[in-house]
């Protein structure tokens, strides 16, 4: 049985077209809405480009019918039958239903069919972590990726935006679930069509599958200032042992007063407070997203001692670092 021009999935073949124009979003209670729209956005709008139905979805689930993402939206899903109706590319979307696992059978399946199984964010991780030692390389989303690094040894895992392994994709997923969409899309459009597509999403730039994730805050577009950029790099670069702001400014060759402009022009704010903002966000990271003890994170963040961090913690956010820890 052939379903427009694909063979079914029962087919005792396991025959793939290289074409991916049938996608099953799969989604569970808790999803990540974000993620879900994004993708089909990317879709949606490719077909606007193309002015043709080239690209299918449906979304499935291990509990099908109506289901709430973490914030709200309700999408219904179809049930997942057991080697029937496989699409030609899984795509695992990130929130609490990426993190339950309940995917890995249809994982299984399709990866046994050597079908694309692209893993957003949170699913990326739990794979990362029910895997064990991947065969090739990995990646989530950077803040995930601390409590693996903190958890065990993970030499394959990069700073990438998606990496493939087979035909396993982990991805950071996040906002950069439609370029890694349209990644996957591309070999189906020309580069004229991909040029629109991009441009339809409002995205400034399509980064490669493979490009580095953003999160250092230098790589951000308004740091167009190479002296402001060189600044803040020097502070990311030093959170553990922090620069005085005159040792900053000497750094990057400018003087004091000057350096307080700059930041004062570009983020409303003095130098010291930026420095200390950086500081308390890694802080924050650390102790939502590892089991790193608290005295550890304040040395690592250039805090000196936990009641400093917690002071600073507090100021910044309304709450202790232990109750955020607790919460989350």
């Amino acid at each position: 049985m052939k379903m427009n021009g694909r063979q079914n999935a029962n087919s005792p073949s396991g025959y793939q077209h290289s074409a991916l124009t049938h996608f099953e979003i799969y989604v569970g209670r808790g999803f990540c809405e974000f993620e879900t729209a994004a993708i089909t956005q990317a879709l949606k709008t490719a077909n606007a480009v193309k002015g043709a139905t080239l690209f299918h979805w449906r979304y499935v689930s291990e509990t099908p019918g109506l289901l709430n993402g973490d914030c709200g939206m309700i999408v219904r899903a179809e049930p997942l039958v057991r080697d029937h109706e496989l699409g030609d590319a899984l795509i695992v979307v990130g929130g609490r239903s990426g993190q339950d696992g309940a995917w890995f059978a249809r994982l299984r399946q399709m990866t046994r069919l050597s079908r694309t199984c692209v893993l957003l964010s949170n699913a990326a991780t739990t794979y990362i972590k029910q895997t064990k030692t991947p065969a090739g390389k990995v990646t989530t989303h950077w803040h995930d990726a601390l409590a693996l690094m903190e958890s065990g040894d993970h030499p394959t895992l990069t700073n990438a935006l998606s990496e493939k392994s087979g035909s396993v994709m982990t991805s950071a997923g996040s906002g950069a679930t439609m370029e890694i969409i349209i990644a996957l899309i591309a070999p189906q459009m020309s580069r004229a069509d991909v040029g629109e597509l991009g441009n339809r999403l409002l995205l400034p730039l399509v980064r490669t599958a493979h490009a580095d994730q953003p999160n250092d805050i230098t790589e951000l577009p308004a740091l167009s200032d190479a002296r402001v950029k060189a600044a803040v790099k020097a502070m990311d670069q030093s959170l553990d042992t922090p620069f005085n702001i005159y040792q900053l400014a000497q750094e990057i060759g400018v003087s004091t007063r000057h350096l307080e402009r700059m930041f004062k022009e570009v983020f409303n704010q003095t130098p010291a407070r930026f420095y200390k903002q950086l500081r308390t966000k890694r802080a924050r990271a650390l102790i939502e997203e590892t089991q790193l003890p608290m005295m550890e994170i304040a040395i690592a963040t250039g805090f000196g001692s936990s009641s400093s961090m917690n002071e600073a913690i507090k100021k910044e956010y309304g709450f202790t670092a232990t109750k955020m820890r607790t919460r989350r």
